[in-house]
C-alpha cells in the first residue's frame, strides 16, 4: 500500500516510502496467463490512502529512527484557518489503517469531527515485536528474552520530537490530543495517562495488557497535569473472550480491563470522564477495530451524538 504526498506546503519534504507491512498488490484475476507475468505485475495499480505522507524522526538519544505516517482529513487544504484534533495510533503498521478506515465516512458525511491521524510506525531496522515490547512496557522484566521497560524514553520521545513536529507542520488543536492503543499500546496508554499526563486529552486503550509483570501498572499514582480543570476522556475496552475460560487466553484481560477501570477512577476522581465497554463475541485478535470506531465516535461525535449505548 502506497501513501499519497501532501501538498508542498510544509517548510520539509515528505519521505515518501512503499508500506510492504500494510497490504500488497491487488492480483488480478484473469482466464489466461499473460505473456509476461513481469509485465502484468508491473501494470497492476497499488492501493493507496488518500492524503498521507510519512516522515521519519530521529530519537536524540537512541538514535533510533521512527516513521510517522500523517494522514490529513478531507478539508484541510480548502480551509487554511482552521486547527484540528490530533489521534495518534500506535502499532502504525496494524492499526493506522483500520483507524483511517473507519473514520472516513463518520468524518466526511459529518456525523464525527474531522482530525488529523497519526500512526506511531516501530523504529527502522527493528522487527515489530522488538520494537513494541521495548518501547511500550513501562517496568523491567527479565522474564522476557525482548527488552522491556522503554516507555518511559518512548514517551521523551513523543513529547520532545513527535508532538513538537506536528505542532510545527500542521494546523493542530494542542487542545485535543488522544491516544489510541491496543494490547501492549492499551498498557502505554494507560501509563501516559498516570505518568505523563500532559501529552494526551483523550485516550483509546484497547485489550490494554495490565497483567505486565505482576500488574505493576496498577501500582502507579497519578501525576498531576498542569490543567486539572480539564477532565481526562477515557474510552476502555476489551473483547468478551478475552479470557482463559472461553478463548484459552494466557491472561484475563476482561479482568484486567476492570482492575484498570476502578484503578483510574481512584487516581483520577473527578478528572476522569471513563466510558467502559465489554465487546460481545470478541477475541483478543478480533476486539480492536470495534473498540476503535465506537471510542473514536464517542470522543469526535458531533455534539449529543457520542452514545454508544
Amino acid at each position: 500500500m502506497k501513501l499519497h504526498q501532501l501538498a508542498p506546503s510544509l517548510a520539509i519534504l515528505p519521505l515518501i516510502v512503499s508500506l510492504t507491512t500494510m497490504a500488497a498488490a491487488v492480483e488480478p484475476v484473469v482466464d489466461a496467463a499473460p505473456a509476461s507475468k513481469a509485465v502484468a505485475k508491473a501494470a497492476v495499480p497499488k492501493v493507496e490512502i488518500p492524503r498521507t505522507a510519512v516522515f521519519e524522526l530521529t530519537d536524540p538519544l537512541s538514535k533510533r529512527i521512527y516513521p510517522l505516517w500523517v494522514k490529513l482529513p478531507r478539508s484541510y487544504q480548502a480551509d487554511s484557518t482552521r486547527h484540528y484534533p490530533v489521534v495518534y495510533v500506535s502499532d502504525a503498521p496494524y492499526a493506522f489503517q483500520i483507524v483511517s478506515g473507519m473514520t472516513r465516512f463518520p468524518m466526511n458525511s459529518g456525523k464525527m469531527r474531522e482530525a488529523i491521524i497519526v500512526g506511531l510506525s516501530y523504529a527502522k531496522g527493528d522487527k515489530g515485536a522488538q520494537s513494541r515490547v521495548r518501547d511500550y512496557t513501562p517496568f523491567n522484566d527479565s522474564s522476557w528474552k525482548l527488552t522491556t521497560g522503554g516507555a518511559s524514553h518512548y514517551a521523551d520521545y513523543l513529547e520532545t520530537q513527535v508532538l513538537p513536529f506536528m505542532a510545527e507542520h500542521y494546523r493542530v488543536d494542542d487542545k485535543e490530543r488522544t491516544f489510541v492503543g491496543n494490547s501492549l499500546g492499551g498498557l502505554l496508554g494507560a501509563y501516559l495517562l498516570l505518568e505523563k499526563p500532559n501529552l494526551f486529552d483523550n485516550y483509546v486503550l484497547g485489550s490494554p495488557s495490565v497483567w505486565f509483570n505482576g500488574e505493576q501498572l496498577l501500582s502507579l499514582t497519578a501525576k498531576p497535569r498542569a490543567d486539572d480543570k480539564q477532565a481526562r476522556r477515557v474510552f476502555l475496552a476489551v473483547g468478551a473472550l478475552e479470557t482463559p475460560a472461553k478463548a484459552g487466553m494466557q491472561h484475563d484481560m476482561v479482568a484486567g480491563a476492570d482492575k484498570l477501570g476502578r484503578h483510574l477512577r481512584r487516581q483520577l476522581g473527578d478528572n476522569l470522564v471513563l466510558e467502559s465497554l465489554t465487546i460481545a463475541g470478541a477475541r483478543h485478535e478480533t476486539a480492536f477495530p470495534t473498540t476503535a470506531s465506537q471510542g473514536l465516535y464517542w470522543l469526535l461525535a458531533r455534539d449529543g451524538e457520542g452514545s454508544i449505548q
